[in-house]
């Protein structure tokens, strides 16, 4: 049978050794929760998992279904590191000024424009049932760990929800929200509302300031008539740290297989291999993101923007920022955000405020992140794909049948080319809408 190898730069080990050490959950304090159904619910799930280290300390995962699975992963990735995962969760929600203070009020106000709790919540609602199964289980490993754990002290988030899952589900750090929209331009905006809040272009407690990252990726696949074993070759070389990204094998009885980084706090393997194929992401530059500079117009009843021969009103949202003050209490400032129906209203321009577009799709990005790490052929990592929601990465591909492949982006909306969208174009002409996404 034709194999797939597949090389791991920089963080991965390619070869498990033999098991140094097997891991045993502590037993829970009942003490301190004696008659909780929640915790009876984290041990019976703890009992369908097992977690063990090899000689370099990566966890290999087994979980009777994807879940249990699910659930021992983020279990595991908290034990490794848990400000990590909370970190991420509070950068992703707009919460990093809870814990760093007032500097970072405007990163957290250009998050809370895109993500807003209650829209998420409804999204969870909306999600099949394998997937919320999924989101619970992530949620239950954290909770558990915490529940275990009492030493450890969450800066903000002290319990996690399922829903908390589809505010960061693309596997890239930063994103689309990060790339499309200017910090300093939207705090020139919205200033006004915030008086005597600094906002440098970089804050000093920023998170890729705390990360120092490298940039960029190299992914590389052979087709096996290039290769001296005849089977496909595939490295994965992302730049990162060798701690950027959390190491796993992940198992369940119900056919996950995989083997990879994780990004900390997903539950998913973000790049990585199984049984059958292996794929890589580098960040990608295809446009993704657009402005369009709106047609504002005052009338008694609040502001309108105009829309082709319509007058359509601005949609208003008070975003509540708390923020940990000098003296350690958590304060509270209010903006009020104007969105279109293309998306808020994030700088001006040329005396125009400007509106942004970008990919919001986060139940549709969660099921392409998972159900890839689960495909065992071509024509099944294709499908995925089909979701067309990895908008910050390309793909490279090779599998056991000796396919290679690269995905240029992912996510590329279908626009009239007779506007240059490079600039913003203007908002009060339909024809610069989006017309659907290129297959």
């Amino acid at each position: 049978m034709k194999c797939l190898s597949v090389c791991f730069a920089v963080f991965m080990t390619l070869f498990v050794s033999a098991c140094s050490s097997d891991y045993k959950a502590p037993a829970a304090n009942q003490a301190t929760v004696k008659n909780s159904e929640e915790v009876l619910r984290w041990e019976e799930t703890a009992k369908n998992v097992t977690i063990t280290r090899d000689n370099w300390g990566v966890p290999h995962i087994k979980g009777k279904t994807d879940a249990d699975a699910v659930f021992g992963m983020l279990y595991a990735q908290a034990e490794d590191d848990f400000n990590r995962i909370e970190r991420n969760y509070i950068n992703a929600m707009g919460r990093l000024a809870e814990d760093l203070g007032e500097d970072e009020i405007y990163r957290d106000l250009r998050m809370k424009l895109f993500i807003q709790p209650e829209q998420i919540k409804k999204q969870y609602e909306a999600s099949p049932q394998w997937l919320k199964e999924l989101m619970v289980a992530f949620a239950d490993g954290l909770n558990y760990y915490l529940y275990i754990h009492p030493e450890v002290k969450p800066k903000v988030i002290t319990r996690f929800e399922p829903w908390m899952a589809l505010t960061f589900s693309e596997g890239s750090i930063g994103g689309d929200i990060e790339r499309g929209v200017n910090m300093a331009r939207l705090a020139d905006f919205y200033g006004n509302d915030m008086a005597n809040v600094p906002y440098p272009t970089k804050s000093t407690h920023s998170p890729d300031q705390l990360t120092s990252e490298p940039g960029g990726s190299n992914g590389f696949a052979i087709a096996p008539s290039r290769t001296k074993n005849g089977n496909a070759l595939l490295l994965v070389n992302p730049h990162t740290s060798f701690y950027f990204r959390h190491e796993a094998h992940v198992q369940s009885e119900e056919g996950l297989n995989a083997y990879g980084a994780s990004t900390w706090g997903q539950f998913f393997i973000y790049q990585g291999f199984n049984e059958r194929l292996g794929w890589m992401h580098t960040s990608t530059y295809v446009d993704v993101i657009d402005e369009y500079a709106e047609t504002v117009i005052e009338k008694e009843d609040g502001l309108y923007y105009l829309y082709g021969d319509e007058h359509r009103k601005l949609e208003t949202r008070l975003i509540e920022l708390p923020y940990k003050g000098k003296d350690g209490t958590i304060q509270q400032k209010q903006v009020t955000a104007y969105f279109t129906h293309r998306g808020p209203i994030v700088r001006s321009h040329n005396n125009k405020w400007v509106s942004v577009r970008l990919m919001e799709e986060p139940i549709k990005a969660l099921i392409q992140s998972y159900t890839r790490t689960k495909a065992q052929n071509y024509d099944e990592f294709y499908t995925a794909m089909k979701g067309l929601t990895n908008s910050s990465n390309n793909t490279v591909y090779a599998d056991a049948d000796g396919t290679i492949a690269y995905f240029h982006g992912n996510f590329v909306p279908r626009r009239d080319t007779a506007f240059d969208f490079t600039q913003p174009v203007d908002g009060s002409n339909p024809a610069t809408d989006w017309q659907g996404i290129h297959p």
